[in-house]
């Protein structure tokens, strides 16, 4: 357990000193996101807590992680999914939105550099003889992708209240950690634990009220890392147990996304338009603060987290 102090404590004092630094040159050069009827925030807010975010993980994985593939996996990747996060947010700035298509492009080019690297979703293991069965390279590559995808636009959707991407973040990020641990998956507690330090944080300077924003650069590199890890943790060989497992670790962006999908779906609305029938868009109509809204959902969250502690315990006891 010592090992993982000090990566943990390296990526929480970087984001914790480096996010003040990051906020004055986003007001210095107005990067700032500009409040409208659909944003929660009435004024500017700095956007530039991403470029932080993945800077911090990315020093400590190259220190701490002994993967060289691993370590390139996440500069290439991260490079890749935090510059089109930083020209959305750049659009913000300009009360803009950056067309779907290029951020879709991105992020599938993302995912086939995730499979080329050897993290994939490889097959599931049968509940009739526990033997696995192989998926084809085809179907491999597809169910990686969706995934993948599917995760970076999760977090994506659930930015949107302060403090809100993070700790969940943290809290999802803290579960894969004790998963890895007792699983003896040492890389990937490790680079969980990283990403504990580093969303815990920033999470000091998230918090409500936010005095910086993560962005979509942020919330996108959250999701792409939670990723890689659940993958080549829990998901590479998958079985009944890692998929209930993963379903309650995200259970609150998944069933969050899934909602907001179907309303949007009901209502004949295109499904990556933005709208307000997420989570906290509905405890805060219900007449809850932002800080109540926010603090409920980490209680679902950190319930959703415990159900999938039991059932790893149930299995293996």
């Amino acid at each position: 357990m010592k090992a993982f102090i000090l990566p943990f404590a390296f990526t929480f004092l970087f984001a914790l000193l480096l996010v003040p630094i990051a906020r004055s040159i986003a007001f210095r050069y107005q990067f700032v996101d500009q409040p409208n009827k659909r944003k929660i925030h009435k004024e500017p807010i700095p956007l530039l807590g991403g470029v932080v975010i993945f800077f911090g993980y990315m020093l400590a994985s190259i220190i701490w992680v002994e993967s060289l593939r691993l370590k390139l996996l996440i500069l290439l990747s991260g490079a890749f999914i935090v510059g089109i996060g930083v020209l959305d947010d750049y659009f913000k700035t300009r009360k803009k939105d950056l067309p779907a298509s290029p951020k879709l492009f991105v992020q599938f080019l993302v995912g086939i550099i995730v499979f080329s690297f050897g993290v994939r979703i490889e097959g599931i293991t049968s509940i009739f003889d526990g033997q696995l069965v192989h998926f084809p390279p085809g179907l491999s590559l597809l169910v990686t992708l969706i995934w993948i995808i599917g995760l970076i636009n999760m977090f994506n959707f659930l930015d949107g209240a302060d403090g809100l991407a993070t700790g969940v973040t943290l809290i999802s990020a803290t579960t894969l950690f004790l998963i890895a641990f007792i699983k003896v998956q040492t890389e990937m507690a490790l680079m969980s634990v990283i990403l504990m330090g580093v969303s815990l944080g920033f999470l000091k300077h998230n918090f409500y009220p936010a005095k910086i924003f993560m962005g979509d650069a942020g919330s996108a590199f959250l999701g792409l890392v939670l990723a890689i890890i659940s993958i080549e943790g829990a998901l590479k060989s998958a079985t009944l147990l890692s998929i209930v497992m993963m379903v309650f670790v995200f259970g609150v962006p998944i069933f969050d996304t899934l909602i907001v999908l179907f309303k949007r779906y009901r209502q004949k609305k295109p499904l990556h338009m933005p709208d307000k029938n997420h989570a906290h868009h509905r405890l805060l109509n219900k007449g809850y603060s932002q800080k109540q809204a926010v603090t409920l959902i980490y209680v679902v969250s950190i319930l959703f987290s415990i159900i999938s502690a039991l059932v790893l315990f149930w299995f293996i006891s």
